[in-house]
């Protein structure tokens, strides 16, 4: 048999070529040769036990054995960097390697012997196989059986922990963390740690039939939680839930739970704790030793599979992480507003009585109707009954009367004239309660409505000169005469233009009759 392993072990004592070529009694560029292919395919000194001549020889020269048998080469390694791809499988490989070997006149091998010789070289010389399970395609997860506890230092009680549990089925790498509860906030959040801590998403995430999770799941519907449904999409995957009774469809979870419930929660059996963080804590250490820790039989461990195998086809994390959010319904009152966890958000006045869907997370109140979002809130917090009411969802009598203060009233009188101003400042200075002046300027604002801004203006003006302290009634009572005077001198001025259009004109008199 060829020295293979002799001559790795001598280059790696950094011994000669020259002199490793005399040692094993064969060329020099024969050892050139393997020691580059083991260089390349990822073979360091020190050797495994396992990694005989025979071994070395299959993993470095596959093509040796092929070549005997007369048959086609196969290309291993790159059957299974193409097996990565999505919705590449054996079966259009072997196809594609059927019409290679004929291209050259080569026998090709039949497609149960390619199967088996690609099993056989990924078992022994990768940490994955990838006939049935894809790089980044899957993330099953689920709640580990057993349970840890802690010691509540205050009570002295024991406090139950609910251990959650991922797994990626292709490198076999999981994740695991305790939380105080099975509900949704917890389910949302822990898959939320699982995505950062592998650095991405995969396409599917298959959950059992949790109800947190899945609503409903027969064999002609599935309905997922909303938020659940939300929160995958945000990350750009989509959820398959494993049928109902059936663990084989998440059997890669399904064993890492028993790994995982010896490996951990057993481990941890007789460690005393006193908070949920040291638990954590100390899984987060157990968890780098399980993914770190060497397969028994093939080479690697969980840790190397995920970084050489798997880590390339995840999708990247979306820019901000998902936040938490639950969907309610609410009806509208007749103050348009609805009422969130005793807080009170407005919504257009025109929905006043109709029921709406609400999204509620930590930073933001959403509301939609008709699947149309028409509102949109900080979240309050702190005492009960607050209310957050935006300007454009109130009529436009409410919107007139909020904007009644001091500063408006300013703004609103030097838009008018100079001596609105006067009269404006005129009354705040005269009262020591602010929202007592501001109620009277309201009534001034109001024979805007009526009257135009010139009219209001004089009618001020003569107020002024007239008096240091005009009130909304003088002015109004101004505002009238100044309009019937008006009126009165249109009257005259229309008599005049029609005697001057016409001249001298005879009186009834003349004709006999009597002047009226």
């Amino acid at each position: 048999m060829f020295p293979y392993r002799k001559i790795l072990e001598l280059h790696g004592d950094n011994v000669s070529l020259r002199s490793i070529a005399q040692i094993v009694q064969h060329s020099r560029q024969k050892v050139t040769e393997v020691i580059k292919t083991a260089d390349r395919k990822g073979v360091s000194i020190p050797l495994g036990e396992e990694m005989t001549d025979k071994w070395l020889e299959e993993f470095l020269f596959p093509e040796i054995k092929q070549e005997a048998s007369g048959r086609h080469l196969m290309n291993f390694e790159h059957v299974h960097n193409e097996l990565a791809r999505p919705n590449v499988t054996l079966t259009l490989l072997h196809d594609e390697y059927v019409r290679e070997a004929k291209s050259v006149n080569k026998i090709p091998y039949a497609y149960r012997t390619f199967a088996e010789h690609y099993h056989e070289y990924s078992k022994k010389h990768k940490a994955t196989m990838r006939i049935k399970r894809k790089p980044g395609e899957i993330m099953e997860v689920d709640w580990a059986g057993s349970t840890l506890f802690f010691t509540d230092p205050d009570t002295g009680e024991p406090v139950k922990v609910y251990v959650f549990v991922a797994i990626l089925p292709c490198s076999q790498l999981f994740y695991v963390e305790g939380s105080l509860r099975m509900d949704l906030p917890s389910w949302i959040k822990l898959h939320r740690h699982a995505f950062e801590y592998y650095g991405g998403t995969p396409q599917i995430l298959v959950p059992d039939n949790l109800k947190t999770g899945v609503t409903k799941h027969t064999r002609k519907e599935i309905i997922l939680n909303q938020t659940y449904a939300e929160m995958a999409d945000h990350y750009g995957t989509v959820i398959m839930p494993a049928r109902v009774r059936a663990p084989q469809d998440k059997a890669s979870v399904e064993a890492s739970v028993k790994h995982v419930s010896t490996w951990i929660i057993q481990a941890l059996r007789n460690v005393t704790f006193f908070s949920l963080t040291e638990v954590n804590e100390e899984i987060k250490k157990r968890l780098e030793q399980l993914n770190d820790r060497p397969f028994q039989n093939k080479i690697g461990s969980r840790r190397s599979a995920f970084l050489e195998e798997e880590k390339f086809a995840l999708s990247p994390l979306p820019d901000t992480p998902y936040q938490l959010s639950e969907w309610r319904t609410s009806k509208v009152r007749k103050d348009y507003h609805i009422s969130i966890n005793s807080m009170f958000y407005s919504v257009p006045y025109e929905l006043i009585g109709q029921s709406v869907d609400v999204r509620v997370s930590d930073s933001l109140i959403e509301v939609y109707y008709n699947h149309m979002r028409v509102a949109s809130h900080i979240t309050l917090y702190g005492k009960f009954g607050q209310f957050s009411t935006l300007k454009e969802h109130m009529p436009y009598n409410h919107q007139v009367y909020i904007e009644q203060t001091p500063e408006e009233a300013i703004k609103w009188a030097t838009g008018v004239g100079e001596y609105t101003l006067q009269v404006i400042m005129s009354i705040l200075d005269r009262y020591d309660k602010e929202k007592q002046a501001v109620d009277i300027i309201f009534n001034l604002k109001k024979l805007e409505r009526k009257y135009s801004r010139y009219e209001i203006e004089r009618a001020c003006r003569i107020a002024c000169q007239s008096t240091n302290n005009p009130t909304v009634k003088s002015i109004y009572t101004l505002i009238q005469a100044n309009r019937k005077e008006d009126e009165r001198e249109a009257t005259t001025l229309n008599t005049q233009k029609t005697d001057a259009n016409h001249g001298f004109t005879r009186g009834a008199a003349y004709y006999g009759g009597r002047d009226q």
